[in-house]
């Protein structure tokens, strides 16, 4: 990685793109740089720790902010989610792993757009990225995860089985081990084997400590017999979420690989009728489809919030820097933070210090 722009050329930059936001009918809104902790361990888990920097404030745990759609969010349904749409600029802070040449801190510019049609919003949001990038000629990529997720959803099996494999669809790996036990192509752990073959499982258990008491436990215990008693998942249905997984066209033949797919996994077919009208409204915006390539497990190990239309743009020859630009659809964040109520919405985020460093390159 080159040696980063001068800090004064970054916020000129990120100046120039936000004006570009605004020019298109944004509101421009800041979000605390200390953040609430709870809200995103609640979101997305432990994990975030790893790439969050933490600490104490006033009223408990706080994280130095790792974006800004979150708190945009929050605010936006606090005022009731009516239609709008904002852009922002400032500073994120990420952890990053030992020894890589990226800096924990950089300025992050962005667009996110609440309401209207879901179609011709998502065309609306990828067009104006589209338009701020095309001087760089970077590497497009799309999908849509919420298409994984109707697979999922459609599955013959229990929920629980479902709900687990719906969690785990952002950690490719993990959710490929669970398909597999789910399927009966690995055995499940060892120690699990042993505990549902015990007469007692609590014997030489010792006395209750911890958070969690022996109802608990027996519960856990219940809902582990429950799934090894499940029937398998057919391997006929894994295949199809294989062919899914492997998806990789331009954006109109894969429409039609997925119409080939919805025979056999009706569950989909709602989420390609969406991709359809999506690709209808590109084509309107002045994007011809077949330009766009298209991957269906795009987005699945970095775009943790969304649930439909993701995109990114990178640099074909520099792979060694993150993208450019990333951005997607987020409906269900809005009802988790709306407390039940939801808006449609999409966004993305562009990083002007790569911007500047490509072009001196």
């Amino acid at each position: 990685m080159g040696m980063r722009p001068a800090r004064s050329a970054e916020r000129a930059e990120a100046a120039r793109l936000l004006s570009g936001f605004l020019s298109a009918g944004a509101e421009l809104v800041e979000a605390d740089i200390l953040q609430p902790a709870e809200i995103l361990l609640d979101l997305y888990g432990e994990d975030i720790r790893a790439r969050a920097f933490t600490t104490q404030g006033p009223e408990g745990e706080v994280m130095l902010r790792p974006d800004f759609t979150v708190p945009v969010v929050q605010m936006h349904m606090a005022r009731g989610g009516a239609p709008a749409r904002y852009a922002y600029a400032g500073e994120v802070f990420r952890r990053q792993a030992g020894g890589a040449d990226r800096p924990s801190e950089y300025l992050q510019v962005g667009f996110e757009l609440f309401g209207g049609d879901p179609a011709a919003s998502d065309a609306e949001c990828f067009a104006l990225f589209h338009r701020v990038l095309a001087p760089h000629a970077p590497r497009v990529l799309t999908g849509d995860i919420g298409i994984l997720t109707a697979a999922v959803r459609g599955l013959h099996t229990s929920d629980a089985r479902k709900s687990a494999l719906l969690r785990h669809i952002w950690r490719p790996r993990r959710f490929r081990a669970l398909l597999d036990r789910y399927a009966g192509k690995t055995p499940p752990p060892p120690a699990r084997t042993a505990l549902l073959q015990a007469r007692d499982p609590f014997a030489g258990a010792g006395p209750e400590i911890g958070l969690r008491d022996r109802a608990d436990v027996e519960a856990r215990i219940a809902a582990l017999r429950a799934d090894a008693a499940e029937p398998h998942i057919s391997s006929t249905e894994v295949a199809l979420i294989d062919d899914l997984l492997d998806l990789r066209e331009g954006s109109s033949c894969a429409l039609g690989r997925l119409w080939d797919l919805a025979v056999d996994m009706p569950a989909i077919g709602p989420a390609a009728d969406t991709l359809s009208r999506r690709l209808d409204a590109l084509d309107a915006a002045g994007i011809a489809p077949e330009s766009l390539p298209f991957e269906a497990s795009h987005g699945r190990s970095t775009m943790e919030y969304y649930d439909g239309f993701v995109f990114s743009f990178s640099l074909p020859d520099r792979p060694d820097l993150p993208p450019l630009s990333t951005g997607g659809r987020y409906d269900a964040l809005t009802r988790v933070l709306g407390q039940g109520r939801a808006s449609p919405a999409v966004g993305g985020v562009l990083r002007p210090a790569l911007l500047l460093e490509t072009a001196s390159c």
